[in-house]
């Protein structure tokens, strides 16, 4: 392990005005986001999106510091023969790939899941470094259950321990590999709950996770965290501004991140485009923290653009400038500069 290039890269990671474009979907997720614009999912055609998006150079140079790869598009060359991680890499951004494997049903823990992967995955990512990718990411999902649900209530202590469990037993094998493991602890936000038991689910699992990442031997200094956002559930009847958000998410991370962890680097987690852009800009503009705190969105920087594109080569200028607008945004709401002006300005 070379834990000074691991810390490295871990900060060009969240170089301030950059963050991560995570653009590592699954054959079937994004076969589901083609299916929106009416477009068929194929090899080709994953491939020209996905490059349609990295040759976007002036999002790509100023406002993206890495880019999360699924396994097809790591091993893909782009449309004229050039390999699609030296694309990513003449830009100065680092390529990195997607590790899991996915979640399957958390064993005597129903409603609970485990994120698959471990097996084979030193191989895996031996053969990864070689093919360019200097970080990973790994995703644990927690999902709390309805607020009425007494009797079996989720997320239990068991399964938010196999879950960090999992996170820390990753991330040493990406560090012995010296690749810079995204460790990514997904508390979900679709349900009915309330703010206050995002914050409490929110603590619980992060103390949970810098519990194991310390006791696997994980130096937190080559590392990245990607949480979620302290938010309601979407369906809950209370929906919290944008500074409770901000001053929640900031407390529950200074009571559990240490300051030795380089960045912070949020999923979007299903808001809308604007939203996510909101909450980080206002947590930059509260301040008073040590890590960087910055982006790795994948809907939140590509959805406007897809449906710019409609599956169609005509429309790449247009799906360009989309992508390009979101991703300064989001640039300047990682250090703490985004307003409405610059948002409506610069569309």
């Amino acid at each position: 392990m070379d834990i000074e290039a691991l810390h490295k890269v871990a900060v060009k990671m969240v170089t301030p005005g950059k963050g991560i474009l995570a653009a590592d979907e699954s054959t079937g997720t994004i076969g589901k986001r083609f299916d929106s614009i009416n477009t068929e999912s194929t090899f080709d055609s994953r491939r020209d999106w996905r490059e349609m998006l990295f040759c976007t150079e002036a999002a790509m140079k100023e406002h993206i510091s890495g880019v999360i790869l699924y396994d097809e598009t790591l091993r893909q060359d782009a449309a004229d023969g050039t390999k699609i991680v030296d694309l990513i890499k003449s830009h100065d951004v680092i390529p990195g790939i997607k590790v899991d494997m996915g979640t399957t049903p958390l064993a005597g823990r129903p409603g609970e899941t485990i994120t698959q992967g471990l097996d084979g995955l030193r191989e895996r990512l031996a053969e990864y470094y070689k093919l360019g990718a200097r970080f990973a990411k790994w995703r644990a999902v927690i999902e709390i259950s309805h607020p009425d649900q007494y009797v079996g209530s989720t997320p239990t202590r068991g399964g938010i321990k196999a879950n960090t469990h999992a996170l820390g037993r990753y991330a040493a094998l990406c560090q012995e590999a010296n690749i810079v493991p995204i460790v990514e602890p997904e508390v979900l936000m679709g349900g009915y709950h309330s703010i206050e038991r995002c914050h409490e689910v929110t603590e619980k699992t992060l103390n949970s996770l810098f519990t194991e990442l310390y006791e696997q031997g994980v130096k937190l200094e080559g590392i990245i965290l990607k949480p979620n956002m302290v938010v309601s559930g979407k369906k809950c009847a209370q929906q919290p501004c944008r500074e409770e958000i901000a001053e929640r998410t900031i407390k529950v991370l200074k009571d559990t991140v240490p300051a030795a962890v380089p960045g912070i680097a949020f999923l979007s987690g299903g808001q809308e485009n604007e939203e996510a852009t909101r909450n980080l800009d206002m947590m930059n503009k509260i301040g008073g923290f040590p890590w960087k705190l910055t982006y790795s969105y994948g809907r939140a920087l590509q959805q406007s653009a897809l449906n710019a594109w409609q599956g169609k080569a005509e429309n790449y200028d247009a799906a360009q400038a989309a992508f390009d607008h979101r991703a300064k945004m989001n640039g300047l709401a990682s250090m703490g500069e985004w307003s409405e002006k610059a948002e409506r300005e610069d569309a």
